[in-house]
């Protein structure tokens, strides 16, 4: 992301057939583990994806939940869908092979099992339980590990999201609803033409400040602030009250002023409704510093993880802080007077990032916020 360069490209799947769209961003190559092969065979990709995600993040921290009372230790993973692949070999199995379904199917295919796998194969007793919300998942999975953090029930939460919606089955109904981009993801560009599907997990280690300080723990940032609305208003299309309540919701649960941010990731899938209505949610709750405000989206590059793209943008929006560089917008090619706002485009941008924050928006009109502050 730093770099600028977008992982989105065809899909290497023999399986997908009579599909027009054949582009994402597929992860190629997993890498090496020594997760128990007992254990591998009841995951599907997606909570593989999770457990990877989070064996790394705890790894980075330092902290094993043998090391204190396991019982303090949770997790919470977003999931924008399910087990999809296990439930495609299912379907295929039984309707074309005349097969009985696999006995593991519905433990691999249910929504929490990402996290449940991510405790099994950590060791994590405390708080452990999925956020299903479309692609807010991971943002709502993000501020509901806070809640738990600040309500005195975890010292440690593992927070992120997963998904794997690379398969047949899911890419034709993304296909039906005539959002696929035939190219690549152009947030803000005006000839944007759509979003492109992803897989991935991004996962954090969340602890309370003094939790940290007293382990002597390397502190990449602090979740200042979490912001959630709904639009009560339509199952896909955008409103831009939504998103104007949930920013506003996030700065004052931050104590930020609007000033005080320096960078925002947008949700920013590349659709035509969704950039004008986030560029418009984003200067009604910023006024003039909008204009101020680097901003980019990393679906450029990443794709639209669904359920995990929170996750991933939350790792932009630390290592934002953390270098004091933006992540750009890839593949901008024509301003849109729509979205006139400083969309970093193609070139990542030195600066000084103090605070960041991160829109989430979903189907079903669900909207999260997070706000991070250097510390």
């Amino acid at each position: 992301m730093r770099e600028g360069r977008s992982a989105i490209g065809p899909i290497v799947n023999s399986e997908l057939h009579e599909l027009r769209v054949r582009i994402g961003a597929e992860i190629k190559a997993l890498p090496e583990h020594d997760i128990d092969g007992r254990q591998l065979v009841s995951m599907d990709r997606f909570s593989l994806l999770a457990v990877l995600a989070a064996r790394e993040a705890m790894r980075q921290a330092g902290l094993s939940s043998k090391e204190g009372n396991s019982y303090r230790f949770g997790a919470t993973v977003g999931v924008g869908g399910c087990g999809w692949d296990v439930i495609e070999q299912t379907y295929r199995a039984m309707l074309l092979g005349g097969k009985r379904a696999a006995l593991l199917t519905v433990p691999k295919a249910m929504p929490g099992a990402a996290a449940g796998q991510v405790s099994m194969n950590l060791g994590l007793r405390g708080p452990v339980f999925g956020v299903t919300s479309a692609c807010s998942s991971a943002n709502h999975a993000i501020a509901s590990a806070v809640d738990q953090i600040r309500l005195g029930r975890a010292d440690v939460m593992l927070a992120g999201g997963s998904e794997a919606p690379l398969i047949w089955g899911v890419l034709k109904a993304w296909e039906a609803i005539r959002v696929l981009s035939p190219d690549t993801c152009r947030p803000f560009s005006a000839d944007r033409q759509g979003l492109s599907l992803g897989e991935g997990a991004g996962m954090a280690v969340l602890e309370s400040y003094e939790h940290a300080m007293a382990r002597g723990a390397t502190i990449l940032a602090e979740i200042a602030g979490a912001g959630l609305s709904a639009d009560a208003s339509d199952i896909v299309a955008p409103t831009v009250e939504g998103p104007e309540a949930a920013m506003r919701a996030c700065l004052a649960d931050a104590g930020l002023n609007p000033e005080d941010v320096d960078y925002l990731n947008a949700h920013g899938t590349g659709t035509k409704a969704n950039d004008q209505t986030e560029t418009a949610a984003i200067k009604r709750v910023f006024g003039d510093h909008a204009y101020r405000l680097s901003v980019s989206s990393t679906k450029s590059m990443h794709a639209h993880c669904l359920g995990a793209s929170g996750a991933l943008e939350m790792i932009a929006c630390v290592m934002a802080i953390r270098e004091s560089v933006v992540p750009p917008t890839a593949n901008y090619r024509e301003a849109d007077p729509g979205c006139d706002l400083d969309v970093t485009p193609n070139v990542p941008r030195e600066r000084k990032v103090r605070v960041a924050l991160s829109n989430s928006f979903a189907f079903g009109g669900t909207n999260a916020v997070l706000a991070f502050r250097q510390v």
